[in-house]
This record gives C-alpha cells, structure tokens and sequence, in this order.
C-alpha cells in the first residue's frame, strides 16, 4: 500500500484485531467497504444506513446497499432520518444514540451515509470516526468527489481516510493512496475502483488503529476545492463550451444525471462522446451556430461547439435503450445541418416544420 501517512510496518493480519466496528453508509459505494471489513473478520455491532426510499417504476420502498448487505449478514440496522437529538426527528435520533451505546463500538466507519454527524457521535466510539472520502484531500471536499474530478479533467484521484470532526471533510488524513483516472472513466467505472480500493484502505487502517500506528496529519491549507452536488439542471449539455469539457462532462454524468441535449423538442441522453482533433477546423468554424451536426458517418455523430468537434457515439432517447450513434441514426432521422440544444423543435434553425420525423419506437 502506498502509505505516505503511515510509514509504520504493516501490523500482522489477524482477524479483526479485537474491534468492535459500527457501520454508517447508504449506497453501493459503502456497502463494499462494508463487506471488505467483514471478510476481514471485524465484528460488526451496528449498521446505520439511511430509511428506505421509493424507487422504480412502481415506486416501492427499497433498501439501501448498505441495509441490504446487512440483513444479508444477519447485522442489527438503524434508520434514523436524523441523528440530531434537538432536530426534526428527536426520538429516531434518540433510539440511535440508544443503539450506538448499546452496542459499545470502538469505532465508527462511515463512507457515503448522507447525513451529518451532531458531535455527541463524533465523540462517542474511544477511536472517533474514520470516513472514506473518494478523493486526495483537500481537493475535491463534499458530496460529489468522482464527478468533479472527471469534469475537471484530473488525471488522478484517490482513497484519503480521515479522522471525521465536525467541519465538512476538514478532519485529519490517516491514510492516502492515489489512483489514476483513464482518459476513458466514467464515475461507473471511476466509483468502483475507488470502492474496492477504499474498503481494502479501511482495513488497513482499522488494523493499524487497533495497534496504535495511525499517525494523523493535518490536511493543508493549500489545494482546497469542493465538489458541489449534482444538479439534474447541469445534464443540459452548452453547446457554446469547448468540445474537451463536454467530452469530459459526458463522461462524470454518467451514470447521474447523464447529459443531455435536446433535438427537434426531445430530450436524448448523450452516453459517449469523444472531440475530433483530425476534423478541418476551418470547416468547422465556418458553421456559426453551436451544437450544428456537422457530419454523421461510422464514427458517430460530429457536433460543432465553442471550440472544436464533439463526436458523439452513444445516445439514448426518452424511454429508450442507449445506442450506438450508427444504431441511433437508423431509428431517427437526425440530418446533416441539424441543430442540438434547440428548444423550439426546430432541428434546422429555419423556423417550424411538419417534414420533421419523430423518431421510431
């Protein structure tokens, strides 16, 4: 492991070095961390993972990963939808505490649980709390670290394990390790290398904490970003930015919100794309209006934009299935001269038309 925290040997592997492990996650990225720590051996006392919510197209409650994990492994499970005992919620929050002191643990894990730590939790396990944060902090702070990186084009990101206090990812780094991000990443595929490397990272750690070899660092006060939530608003692809941060946006909203663009008044999700340095940019500047097809052929669809060519090559309509640009285009009419991101539903730019073909089922 690249330890740059820690240079302390590795403590000799034993099956959960006597830690008594609370849990708090939601999502799949948590529910690998979770079922690292218990192929490790640890002894898991409690999960906390936020309630049920409605999801499908039938709008049934669903489990969390995390709570689904856990009733997989016959663990006890908390659902608090605050653990602010002068909130909302007092008596859930209240039942929590109950549960956390009932089951005496002598830390808390926590990675993606989507709600904020009142510092009576903070203090309560004798080691504190140890998130996994899906970035190289300080950079990338908040809710949505893999997205961000992917938008800004960063080349690398990583695991940083932290000791949690009560700002917004500010605690003390116990354990660093990098990753690289491929030119071809999307947060899918992003997230799942980051949930296997931050689940293995947090058994580590949790083993050097049993041992006493955690050494934390203060982070810097240099580098520091913050990675905002998502919007559903920013999907709507700006023809007028540069085909480089588009290709690079494509790639971060994907799997969520995924970019969109709009084609005589319909919606169609944009999944692939890539820029085009070989297209004549003079041909391409040479067409004055942004998000203008300039060309459809085996390797996709070319968009002007800002600056250079999109090419998109995988596309999915409303209620549809995602595409291949050469499947796409035998199931819609896009032309030649069409233009994207038009809300009006005029796909040429000329005015309203009945010629325009809906595309097919």
């Amino acid at each position: 492991m690249d330890q740059p925290l820690n240079d302390n040997p590795a403590p000799q592997r034993q099956p959960g070095n006597g830690l008594r492990v609370a849990f708090a996650g939601t999502p799949e990225f948590a529910s690998v961390a979770l079922e690292h720590l218990l192929a490790a051996g640890f002894e898991v006392v409690l999960v906390l993972s936020q309630p049920d919510r409605p999801a499908g197209r039938g709008m049934k409650l669903q489990a969390s990963p995390v709570k689904q994990c856990a009733l997989t492994h016959q663990l006890p499970v908390a659902q608090p939808r605050s653990l602010r005992v002068d909130g909302k919620f007092p008596d859930e929050a209240a039942a929590a505490r109950d549960a956390l002191l009932a089951a005496r643990p002598d830390v808390l894990v926590v990675a993606a649980y989507g709600l904020i730590l009142p510092q009576w939790v903070l203090d309560l396990p004798r080691l504190g709390c140890l998130n996994i944060h899906a970035s190289l902090l300080p950079r990338w702070r908040g809710a949505a670290p893999i997205h961000r990186a992917i938008e800004a084009g960063d080349t690398e990101t990583g695991i940083t394990i932290m000791q949690m206090d009560a700002g917004l990812d500010t605690g003390d780094m116990l354990v660093r390790e990098p990753l690289a991000i491929s030119p071809t990443d999307t947060t899918a595929s992003l997230h799942d290398r980051l949930a296997s490397l931050g689940g293995r990272l947090m058994v580590e750690t949790l083993e050097l904490a049993a041992c006493g070899g955690l050494h934390p660092v203060p982070q810097p006060a240099q580098g520091v970003t913050y990675a905002h939530k998502i919007e559903k608003a920013e999907a709507l692809l700006d023809w007028t930015l540069p085909a480089d941060t588009l290709a690079r946006r494509v790639r971060a909203f994907d799997p969520f919100p995924g970019a969109s663009t709009l084609w005589r008044g319909e919606s169609l999700k944009i999944w692939g794309a890539h820029t085009d340095k070989q297209i004549d940019s003079k041909q391409t500047n040479e067409i004055k209006r942004y998000g203008h097809i300039l060309f459809i052929n085996s390797l996709g669809i070319g968009v002007t934009t800002g600056q250079g060519t999109l090419v998109l090559t995988r596309l999915q309509r409303a209620g549809g299935k995602r595409l291949s640009a050469a499947d796409f285009v035998r199931g819609c009419p896009v032309a030649v001269g069409d233009v994207l991101g038009d809300a009006s539903g005029d796909a040429t730019g000329s005015g309203p038309s009945d010629s325009h073909t809906p595309c097919a089922a």
